[in-house]
């Protein structure tokens, strides 16, 4: 038995204990806040992930800072979020990669999403097929009349084996009846930009938010969009379900924590995140890149992620992937 003097002390150290630990939880956060974007800067996925991290910060006491860690389709800089203390002061950001073509591939040993608390669902976008104007397609009909007429000769720029994107030219090679040829690109969609700048590739296939900037420009164009809603900022690029085909393909941002963050930290993140994502400079944002808002709070987004796993798990399974 312990002296009654020793048996005080430790009833106010373990008083002690648990006031620090509420305070820390009402303090959060007590340092900036790193934000892990897993691929290069310049793609579709880091603007994003800076617009809104740049608007959350207002909201906090201390800085929202990007980090952009690529390698191993996402999976090196998603471990190091992973690694890190869970208390909420690393974040990272998942896209289809993260939530698919690894786990599915289990290519990347240490990854698992197991290891994640997720946080939110952002934005959705579908894919498209975007044409180099060096490539002298200019519609989608054009785009399918020339890879007929010349079977294995159209370069279509995708993402590696297993990615949304690589997933979209296989299916839409079956659908339409054609044999492109098929050029996968390592890390962000930036590569595959450069690729139709210079005319290296006729065409590629990620989303029309990720093309913006060469769309803008005029050196490329958006042929069609793999969906079965017009896009409300690109009214000119018509859906392939206008065409008669049934396909929808595209990617996601999803903010996560490493597993066991306290759930008092990861409230004050939706929270805080939410609020930006409400912004009107936000969505104007979104607006003008083409990104369709799609919010899914922390209770909400792990089912999700179930879901998308199964279906487009059972999808590869059918086309052998």
């Amino acid at each position: 038995m312990f002296p009654n003097s020793l048996k005080s002390k430790l009833v106010l150290a373990l008083g002690a204990c648990i006031i620090g630990s509420s305070v820390a939880a009402a303090d959060f956060p007590t340092r900036d806040i790193r934000l892990i974007v897993p691929w290069p800067a310049g793609g579709g996925a880091d603007a994003i992930s800076r617009k809104i991290s740049n608007i959350a910060e207002q909201e906090l006491p201390k800085s929202i800072y990007v980090e952009n860690i690529a390698g191993a389709v996402t999976a090196t800089g998603l471990i190091q979020m992973t690694n890190s203390r869970p208390d909420g002061h690393t974040v990272g950001v998942l896209t289809y990669d993260s939530v698919i073509t690894l786990p599915r591939g289990q290519m990347v040993p240490g990854y698992s999403l197991d290891n994640m608390t997720p946080i939110a669902r952002i934005t959705s976008e579908a894919d498209a097929i975007v044409v180099s104007k060096h490539s002298g397609i200019n519609t989608f009909e054009e785009l399918v009349e020339a890879a007929k007429a010349n079977p294995g000769k159209v370069r279509v720029g995708v993402a590696p084996k297993g990615s949304g994107p690589y997933l979209s030219v296989i299916q839409l090679e079956e659908l339409l009846g054609v044999d492109f040829n098929v050029i996968t690109y390592a890390g962000s969609s930036s590569a595959e930009a450069e690729a139709l700048l210079s005319g290296e590739l006729d065409a590629a296939i990620s989303s029309l938010g990720d093309f913006s900037g060469i769309i803008t420009s005029g050196d490329a164009k958006g042929v069609v969009e793999l969906s079965s809603v017009q896009n409300k900022t690109y009214t000119d690029v018509p859906t392939i379900k206008s065409k008669g085909f049934d396909l929808q393909t595209g990617s996601f941002i999803v903010l996560a924590a490493p597993k066991d963050t306290p759930a008092d930290a990861v409230a004050t993140l939706e929270t805080t995140f939410k609020t930006a994502y409400d912004s009107a400079e936000f969505q104007d944002w979104l607006a003008q890149v083409g990104v369709t808002a799609d919010w899914l709070g922390a209770d909400e987004v792990q089912g999700w992620i179930g879901e998308l796993q199964n279906k487009t798990f059972t999808l590869m399974d059918e086309l052998n992937l």
